[in-house]
């Protein structure tokens, strides 16, 4: 383990297709930060196991907890994790909880960036070259768009008074109508990561 000053954790969250993993790039250029976005863990479980199979589901998290110790015990900068969290889901709550352990346990900054935009910007981002070529599972753009729909429709993707317990560690950005570099350039002033 190292015993320099312990790398930051941000987490950039929000609902489907609202620029999560460009922002987080975009982050990650400015910081030096590590972008590891949700899906790199999942588009490789796909190829060998369904989603919502239990080898899917404990692989996935099993990999991810294992790159969170190991990031939080290591001499990066920061580590930009993003993913959709239903704020209605105990789980999900504890699996965010889950994930930022090890990086508590060494004092470190655990950070959020919630990000929020118009559905019908999202429609049109859904099918975004970028996405599709880091995310070869949402190529299926009538499934793709049917998903993200009803995710919205039966989750609560966005907060409300969710982070008010954490002053000065949360920082909400509706990007319908901003450019990921500048949603980037708001949460690195914000929380002075450089």
């Amino acid at each position: 383990m190292s015993d320099s000053t312990p790398p930051t954790l941000l987490f950039v969250i929000g609902p489907a297709a609202v620029g999560k993993m460009t922002v987080g790039g975009a982050i990650a250029e400015r910081t030096g930060f590590k972008l590891f976005h949700n899906h790199l863990t999942i588009e490789p479980l796909l190829r060998l196991f369904p989603y919502e199979s239990p080898q899917f589901q404990r692989l996935n998290h099993d990999f991810r907890e294992q790159i969170f110790a190991e990031a939080a015990a290591s001499d990066l900068p920061g580590l930009v994790f993003t993913l959709v969290w239903d704020f209605d889901d105990p789980d999900d709550a504890a699996l965010v909880e889950r994930y930022a352990a090890p990086f508590r346990a060494r004092g470190a900054r655990v950070l959020f960036l919630e990000l929020s935009a118009d559905q019908s910007v999202r429609l049109e981002r859904n099918a975004g070259e970028t996405r599709l070529a880091e995310k070869a599972s949402k190529r299926d753009l009538e499934w793709s768009n049917a998903n993200l729909v009803g995710m919205d429709g039966t989750m609560r993707l966005n907060s409300v008074d969710d982070f008010a317990h954490l002053p000065g560690a949360h920082l909400l950005v509706d990007n319908t109508r901003l450019e990921p570099d500048e949603v980037a350039r708001r949460a690195v002033e914000h929380f002075e990561l450089v």
